[in-house]
């Protein structure tokens, strides 16, 4: 047998034994990584090491080694894809650990937790409380998921019958000053309306902003160079009082769109007052 092929079978052998102590060892020890970024990062780091001081060794020797180290997790990689029962082998299954509110001590034991870590995990995601958790699963990366009992759930829109607007991913529209206008064109603006919402916000122009951000609903959130500069105080007033013209037109148009006449000289009452008060500070806009 050639020192090459003691070099393959001891890298191969090297492997299913590393693997197999870290099932052995269990999720806890290997928290936030998989079993193969694990294995593969303690292995390879080794053998780079060895490689600067083993001069006795080849290094062809070496770098054959750490291929394999390299190689044989990507095909295990893609093994896994591919079948659900080599998934189950390699990775294992989550382990529930508290379920109905209870304490499984059993699936504890089973991943060698003690509650005083599992109680660090769930502390963690701001569950100090054993009495609010419906279930806890120690997941196969070892992370702890938590579900709420459903009396502690937060209320959504939909459990009190309110129809929100879809969401859609927000878009960066400024990096380093530069306009992403795909991204602007995409949301439907154009790079004069978004010069005038920087504006808005202290920038005189594109290249004083170092990052901007703009959601579905056309809210423009910008990081300027200089964050020492303020939104102009006159452009403060402007803003405020645009919006109360804004607040008056809905008002104007709920009265005109409801059949029912009291809330319809709600409306316009209410439309009256804020037309007296943009009146009132017509006065103070300019100073």
């Amino acid at each position: 047998m050639t020192e090459l092929e003691t070099v393959l079978i001891r890298g191969v052998t090297g492997i299913l034994f590393m693997l197999f102590l870290a099932r052995l060892m269990g999720k806890k020890h290997i928290r936030d990584m998989t079993f193969y970024e694990y294995i593969v990062g303690i292995s390879i780091g080794s053998i780079s090491a060895e490689l600067t001081f083993g001069t006795e060794v080849r290094m062809s020797n070496f770098l054959l080694g750490m291929l394999i180290w390299a190689i044989i997790p990507i095909i295990i990689s893609k093994i896994e894809l591919k079948s659900f029962r080599f998934r189950i082998v390699t990775e294992g299954h989550p382990t529930i650990l508290i379920k109905n509110g209870k304490i499984l001590e059993e699936n504890l034991k089973k991943e060698n937790l003690t509650v005083d870590e599992m109680m660090i995990s769930l502390r963690q995601k701001d569950f100090f409380k054993l009495s609010d958790i419906e279930t806890a699963v120690m997941e196969k990366n070892g992370q702890i998921s938590v579900m709420k009992k459903s009396e502690l759930q937060p209320l959504t829109p939909k459990d009190i019958g309110k129809i929100v607007e879809r969401e859609r991913e927000p878009r960066i529209v400024i990096i380093d000053g530069n306009v992403m206008e795909r991204s602007l064109s995409e949301y439907g603006y154009t790079k004069e309306w978004l010069l005038g919402e920087i504006m808005k916000q202290g920038a005189k122009s594109f290249s004083d902003v170092f990052f901007a951000q703009i959601d579905s609903m056309g809210n423009v959130y910008i990081d300027l160079y200089n964050d020492t500069i303020k939104m102009p105080q006159i452009k403060q007033k402007l803003l405020v009082a645009a919006n109360i013209k804004q607040l008056q037109a809905n008002l104007v148009n709920f009265s005109l769109q409801t059949e029912n006449a009291t809330a319809k000289e709600m409306y316009k009452g209410y439309a009256k007052q804020m037309d007296k008060l943009l009146d009132d500070m017509s006065g103070y806009l300019k100073e």
